[in-house]
């Protein structure tokens, strides 16, 4: 009968944990800016046609993408896309560095697993 008593508060205790780490890991996923999801989403649309259907395949798009990118990972892919058609020295320096084409390189992946997804 002790040991029943001590481990109510054990499981309590492990149920708080357990949806801590829930609302972290939401809290993670959820971190783009909602300015930053709707830039995405306008481009993506333009690129795909300003369609109902194209709105949906966006949106979906880009919770797929934040949740495989962390958004300052996210910021660094497209400040490099971005900054690397710059002519000139500037731009050269963004188009060779490794970490910007590292960065590029995992956002284009997950563009790609939300292609699947998606569309």
């Amino acid at each position: 009968m002790k040991l029943a008593g001590q481990l109510g508060p054990i499981v309590a205790a492990l149920a708080v944990l357990a949806a801590t780490a829930c609302v972290a890991r939401a809290e993670e996923a959820n971190d783009y800016p909602t300015s930053a999801r709707a830039e995405y989403v306008y481009g993506c649309m333009k690129a795909n046609g300003e369609s109902r259907q194209s709105i949906e395949q966006c949106s979906c798009s880009i919770d797929v993408v934040a949740s495989i990118v962390p958004y300052a990972r996210y910021v660094t892919a497209e400040t490099a896309l971005s900054m690397s058609q710059v002519r000139g020295n500037l731009g050269v320096q963004f188009r060779t560095s490794e970490q910007a084409n590292s960065a590029v390189n995992d956002l284009r992946r997950a563009q790609a697993e939300a292609e699947v997804r998606c569309f």
